[in-house]
């Protein structure tokens, strides 16, 4: 009897472990059959565009030296914007001058509306020969945050000098190569002959830095009075990675499709003051740094493939090396391994949850005096699958002390996630004209964790993208409101290139059929 039920319970053990192995064997199968096949940038590439008659981006010398001179006095002109009260006036004229100088045909077609918008912002109107096709818009903006030369640049953060092929100078990646390259763009092509059939608007405000309350917010205003709606808008945000993901093989164009949202709060603890001689067990500043290292110690919720960043690993995945791309393209089977992954780093747990940063920590007056007051500032990055109140609920609780008052400053919810299937105009009219100048890239969409003037137009258009075609190495991301910030004069060339092939390629009226050879599991 014993030796039947031992034998009957190693067949059981037997099958059940026949039965893992089996579907051990099975998910292995399926996942890397997933591997070698997935491709979600199949579609669009392989099919037939519209034709239309191109104007190559063929620029003589002489048009290539006013390229980089227009771009370079756009640099010289110091448009600071230090707080939404102060601003370079005087500077912010002074590049109006410039923007007419620059381009007189642009200003002088009869194609091209131009107007200023609350003293310093500008918007131009480009009449389409075909008014039933929807119109877009480009945006950009004028101001840059404050540089100076003594925090470690090696040329004036205002000279535009050429080291090594290289242009040196604040808003050389943000944002004036955008401001001159799409205007740029536009006065050759009218200078070619070229008339759009779909009209489009290029605005440029010009306190974007400090939240674009008076530029693009009455560049909105303007257009809400006129009715317009927008069939999608591109403004600054993400860019070509190049080295800068690990595993990745070769350069990918990642075109934002939303931004985080934001959040600033004001912590603060009051006690009664006295003398540092007979302190009490709990000080203000005790207080309020046990919440603030809570805070630290609790980071919001990992989010990874809830938000866009599923899609920029799986139109990535084709292009990961081993073992990465097997991770990348079964996110179904992987996805705790690469929450953890990602948390260690923080570019990319940035991508993943909403990120908790404290700024500012302000208490005392005088060392041997307990201060009655101690304050600090958290500022808090949304991810797209939390709300600004779910991330505030979150706060109040991880805080968990009454005597705490917490306080919200400022803030916003994300921004809706535009479309970037391959039925979506937009985010294939941009994809295409990446594809255009840099054939060698891979696309994909994106997130931003900082925040842009587009916010702003959520009520004009559905689909809002974010992507300038800055080719970033390792490193040249933290230009961007750092020290050294520049650009080749390859690289922006390129973006003149780039606005060139966009306008034209916005002409096609629809998008092609898709050719699929993507294989799901």
């Amino acid at each position: 009897s014993g030796g039947r039920a031992s034998s009957r319970l190693f067949r059981c053990v037997k099958s059940i472990l026949y039965a893992l192995l089996f579907i051990t064997i099975s998910i292995l199968t399926i996942a890397t059959l997933r591997t070698f096949s997935l491709n979600v940038n199949v579609g669009l590439q392989l099919a037939d565009w519209e034709k239309t008659n191109q104007i190559r981006f063929d620029i003589s010398q002489r048009q290539r030296e006013e390229v980089f001179t227009n771009f370079k006095e756009a640099i010289r002109i110091p448009t600071v914007s230090y707080s939404p009260t102060d601003i370079n006036a005087t500077a912010l004229h002074e590049f109006s001058r410039l923007l007419r100088k620059a381009f007189p045909t642009v200003f002088s077609s009869s194609l091209v509306q131009h107007e200023v918008v609350a003293d310093y912002s500008h918007l131009f109107t480009v009449q389409g020969s075909q008014p039933d096709l929807v119109p877009y818009m480009l945006l950009a903006h004028i101001d840059v945050v404050p540089a100076s030369e003594s925090d470690g640049w090696d040329a004036p953060p205002f000279s535009a000098k050429e080291i090594d092929n290289f242009i040196y100078g604040r808003g050389t990646l943000d944002d004036k190569e955008c401001v001159m390259g799409m205007l740029q763009a536009l006065e050759y092509l009218l200078l070619k002959g070229y008339r759009p059939q779909r009209g489009f608007y290029i605005g440029l405000g010009h306190d974007e830095e400090v939240s674009g309350l008076n530029g693009a917010l009455n560049i909105v205003r303007l257009l809400k009075q006129r009715n317009v709606h927008l069939s999608f808008l591109l403004d600054e945000g993400l860019l070509v990675v190049d080295g800068v993901m690990k595993g990745l093989d070769g350069p990918a164009a990642l075109i934002g499709v939303s931004e985080k949202g934001s959040a600033t709060v004001k912590l603060s603890v009051t006690s009664a003051p006295g003398h540092s001689s007979m302190p009490p067990r709990e000080s203000s500043i005790g207080i309020l740094a046990a919440a603030v290292k809570r805070l630290e110690d609790n980071p919001m919720p990992m989010l990874f493939g809830q938000g866009p960043e599923r899609g920029t690993f799986e139109h990535l995945a084709h292009k990961f090396i081993f073992p990465i791309r097997f991770l990348a393209s079964n996110l179904w089977l992987f996805h705790g391994l690469l929450c953890r992954l990602l948390a260690l780093k923080p570019e990319t747990n940035a991508f993943s949850r909403t990120t908790t940063a404290v700024t500012m920590f302000n208490a005392g007056v005088k060392v041997n005096v307990l201060p009655s007051v101690a304050e600090a500032y958290v500022n808090f990055r949304i991810h797209s699958a939390q709300s600004l109140q779910e991330v505030l609920d979150l706060v109040d609780s991880t805080v968990g002390d009454q005597r705490v008052k917490v306080e919200v400053v400022d803030g916003f919810d994300p921004l809706p996630v535009s479309s970037y299937s391959e039925t979506s105009y937009g985010f294939q009219i941009i994809k295409k004209s990446i594809l255009d100048v840099f054939p060698q890239l891979t696309v994909a969409p994106g997130i931003c964790v900082a925040n842009t003037d587009s916010r702003h137009f959520k009520d004009l258009v559905a689909d809002i993208y974010r992507f300038i075609p800055i080719w970033a190495k390792a490193g040249d991301a933290q230009r961007i409101h750092g020290i050294n910030e520049r650009i080749s004069k390859k690289n922006y060339e390129d973006i003149v290139g780039f606005y060139f092939t966009l306008i034209q390629n916005c002409d096609v009226k629809e998008l092609p059929e898709t050719h699929s050879g993507v294989h799901e599991f």
